[in-house]
């Protein structure tokens, strides 16, 4: 039966394409040292070819990357591509994207480009500007403008500015409005001297006079146009002194009624002053502004403005006569910024600007640090005088204003990451316009008076790229989330590995060579890429789509043949850079295997042991992942059936290991002495275990331990083991099939390769393997084996040395075999608890 076993696992798992064939000897003398007959035990092991696939560039027809075309899509990624064509084109609301992978670096990378294509067809947006309300100057009023002519309108408006500021200050200063204005001013000066004439005339003719005080006007009796001093008043007899009176009294009246008509002429004044101003401010500024109406007829909101910038400019026209004056006062750069209000703000435009060509197409914004400013705009403050001021003219326009009728592309965790930038982000998608918010009222800060500026409708396609864990999260945590990201682009880690994909990989690679200015690569370059790009995906059938990985060998490999002066990169080269990232890397696994060597950690590669056996786990540090042997054991005893995972016991096991420990009860209850209750007490443990282990990949090497310490069988300390396990004894496929393999691998070839080590693993695993050259070298000159097992029974068996056996018609496992040493270890457990038992009883009936 295990010669059929064995025949069948040969036969699994063809390779393929072609595999790696390393100097060694040749298939006929590995057969020829083989076993044979009855001898054999156990599967047989895995053939080199099986150990690692070749690329296969047979379809292209090359000498280097020069001779290649660069792939023209993005490779393998179909379901991604439709999912961002989809959720450009459609209009609905709420349909925005979310594109997630393992990287987020690549999924920006790819869906910039996507979307670029995307938008090409689109028209370009029109422009945003930001004015002066002159109504409420504290809310900004938005106006749209056709494509590009936001900048023309802004020149236009400083252009009318500083005609102003030169046009007005000469009316203003000309002789015909300066004679104008002296007979205003004379016209009103001689009212109010006449009024005062008419008013002293009549206290003469009453003998009192009207006198100027530091405290105002006073009326006192006179003689002959002279003021009577009080001492000569107080003589007078009293009928003449209230005469007096009686007429100071009338006088003071009639001053009164005066002094009240003195403002109101004032006030006509000014009035004159101000109409003979408008007058000819009018005068100054109609032609001007006609030339600008002129420019812009057919835009009414335009016109509206301007209507009132003429408004506003006739009732201060004196602003540009005070900021048009060469004298320097503290308040003179007021006066000037007092003219901002007939500016411009462009917050977005089509026009060209800072040399670049004017944009045809709808933009594609990439903010990869979305704050609330970056994101929907901001408001800035200029310090005058020790004050913080604002107007229009310092809004910013954020992502969203730039991105407005194209696409924004968003990095979802700095998003996240942002105070405020995530609900504003659904404020604005929710209500369809963008509106500047300031962070200092979500914080009740003290701020200064700021803008209300008028929101801006928004038609954005959002594009949010990040790792797939964010979207999961937000899918389940947010319940706003579903209704404004519709669309899911899933970026694949990896595509099918066949002639046509390798072919495809090969013109990647050679547009990589391209883009990034690197020597060329040679044939054997490019196909030891793609197989690296198959290790990355640990599959013989795949390959890895994380380009960014990829990329940096090839920036190593190109380094490595500069140094040596090559100006082709060729295979070793490459081989090279592989070596160097994994030794910069290395440390901490150099140290865990030197503590294996010096016998510090315990684990023996030769010899047998009872209840032990070599486990296989991964470590990943800093996205460098190594294999490293363990000490797995076991004890039992009779009990009541309980199987203990130390691991468990002390909280260092994690629920998967747990699991994996709580099936092997399943295995052995569902197995062994199905006429008995299990009585078994059994503890597993990974020795020298000081940190947290999980995963289930090690529960076929505790089921091993196991059996063999309940049948007293001693298992091979030259094999390690990994494979996960289930309640009918298959074993199951686990991760990191390579680095295991590898780590033990060094640890036996530190110590001295002797043939016989090597390493069980799942059959399934059989088509992930693409293992380091040296590892193939050894199983191909059959220092070191790779064994397929498919089942426990085949395990314990190549572990052992002896059949599993089967179980008969007559209910027994053949004599000899595993199972049936383990059954009978079984049945003496029952034994001895029944006979336990019936002790207990009989003493508590004689009690």
């Amino acid at each position: 039966m295990t010669v059929c076993l064995a025949r069948r696992r040969a036969a699994l798992h063809a390779p393929p394409g072609p595999a790696y064939r390393p100097a060694g000897p040749s298939e006929e003398t590995m057969a020829a040292s083989e076993p044979t007959g009855a001898a054999l035990v156990g599967p047989a092991k895995l053939p080199a070819e099986r150990l690692f696939r070749l690329a296969d560039l047979s379809a292209l027809a090359f000498t280097t990357t020069s001779d290649l075309e660069s792939h023209p899509d993005l490779l393998g990624q179909e379901r991604a591509s439709e999912a961002i064509r989809f959720g450009t084109e459609i209009g609905g609301r709420g349909f925005n994207i979310f594109a997630i992978g393992a990287s987020a670096a690549q999924v920006r990378e790819a869906v910039g480009g996507m979307l670029r294509e995307a938008t090409a067809l689109k028209p370009c947006p029109p422009d945003w500007i930001y004015v002066n309300n002159f109504a409420a100057p504290n809310r900004p009023a938005a106006i749209s403008l056709p494509p590009g002519r936001g900048p023309a309108f802004q020149a236009a408006m400083r252009h009318l500015t500083e005609d102003l500021r030169s046009a007005l200050p000469a009316v203003f200063e000309g002789e015909d409005y300066q004679a104008r204005r002296s007979a205003i001013e004379n016209q009103f000066r001689a009212r109010g001297e006449k009024a005062f004439q008419a008013l002293g005339e009549m206290a003469a003719g009453k003998e009192t006079a009207i006198l100027r005080t530091p405290a105002g006007f006073a009326v006192a009796p006179a003689r002959e146009g002279k003021v009577v001093p009080p001492e000569e008043f107080n003589t007078w007899p009293e009928e003449r002194r209230r005469t007096a009176q009686q007429a100071i009294q009338e006088v003071e009246r009639e001053l009164e009624q005066t002094l009240r008509g003195i403002p109101r002429i004032e006030k006509e004044r000014r009035d004159a002053v101000r109409a003979l101003d408008r007058e000819v401010a009018s005068f100054a500024i109609g032609q001007l502004i006609e030339e600008v109406r002129a420019h812009f007829s057919d835009l009414p909101k335009i016109l509206a403005h301007l209507d009132s910038v003429r408004a506003d400019i006739l009732d201060n026209a004196q602003l540009f006569v005070a900021a048009g004056s060469d004298e320097e006062t503290p308040l003179a750069p007021l006066r000037a910024a007092l003219l901002d209000r007939y500016q411009v703000n462009v917050l977005v435009t089509c026009a060209a600007a800072d040399g670049q060509a004017q944009a045809t197409t709808a933009p594609v914004i990439e903010e990869l640090h979305p704050t609330l400013g970056n994101l929907v705009g901001r408001t800035e403050y200029l310090s005058q005088q020790g004050v913080l001021v604002t107007n229009f003219t310092l809004i910013k326009a954020g992502a969203l204003h730039r991105a407005n009728g194209g696409a924004v592309l968003i990095d979802a965790r700095g998003l996240l990451s942002e105070p405020f930038s995530w609900p504003a982000l659904k404020r604005a998608l929710t209500r369809g316009e963008i509106l500047i918010e300031d962070p200092g009222r979500f914080l009740g800060l003290a701020m200064t008076a700021t803008l209300e500026p008028d929101p801006i409708p928004l038609d954005v396609k959002v594009v949010l790229f990040g790792e797939r864990i964010l979207y999961y999260l937000l899918s389940s945590l947010d319940p706003d989330f579903s209704t404004l990201f519709k669309v899911l682009a899933d970026f694949e880690d990896d595509t099918p590995r066949t002639p046509a994909t390798e072919a495809a990989m090969a013109r990647l690679v050679g547009g990589i060579v391209r883009d990034a200015g690197f020597h060329p690569f040679d044939r054997g370059a490019v196909a030891r890429v793609i197989e690296h790009a198959a290790r990355l995906a640990d599959d013989q059938v795949r390959l890895t789509l994380l380009v960014e990985r990829v990329r940096d060998v090839m920036a190593e490999a190109d380094h490595t043949a500069r140094d040596t002066g090559r100006a082709v990169v060729t295979r070793e080269d490459v081989g090279a850079a592989i070596k160097g990232q994994i030794r910069r890397a290395a440390r901490i696994e150099d140290r865990s295997r030197e503590m294996i060597l010096r016998k510090i950690a315990l684990v023996d590669t030769e010899g047998t042991r009872v209840g032990q056996l070599n486990g296989l786990s991964v470590m990943m540090l800093g996205g460098h992942s190594f294999g490293r042997p363990s000490r797995i054991t076991c004890r039992v005893r009779p009990g009541g059936g309980k199987i203990v995972d130390i691991e468990r016991e002390v909280e260092l096991g994690g629920p998967l290991h747990s699991k994996g420990v709580l099936i092997l009860s399943g295995f052995l209850a569902g197995r062994y002495a199905l006429d008995r209750p299990m009585s078994l007490y059994a503890s597993l443990v990974f020795e020298q275990s000081y940190g947290g282990v999980d995963g289930d990949s090690a529960s076929s090497t505790e089921l091993y331990a196991l059996l063999s310490a309940l049948g007293e069988i001693p298992l091979r300390q030259d094999l390690a083991v990994t494979g996960s396990v289930n309640q009918l004894g298959v074993v199951q496929a686990i991760g990191g099939v390579n680095e295991k393999i590898e780590g033990f691998f060094d640890v036996c070839a530190a110590r001295g390769l002797t043939g016989t080590q090597g390493v069980l693993i799942p059959a399934s695993n059989v088509q992930h393997l693409m293992l380091r050259e040296d590892v193939v070298a050894a199983c191909a000159a059959s220092r070191f084996s790779i064994y397929p097992i498919a089942t426990i029974d085949e395990g314990i068996a190549l572990l052992s040395g002896s059949p599993a056996g089967e179980r008969g018609a007559d209910g027994t496992y053949p004599a000899g075999s595993v199972n049936r040493r383990v059954e009978e270890r079984l049945h003496q457990f029952a034994e001895i608890r029944r006979l336990a038992a019936e002790h207990a009883d009989q003493n508590a009936s004689d009690g």
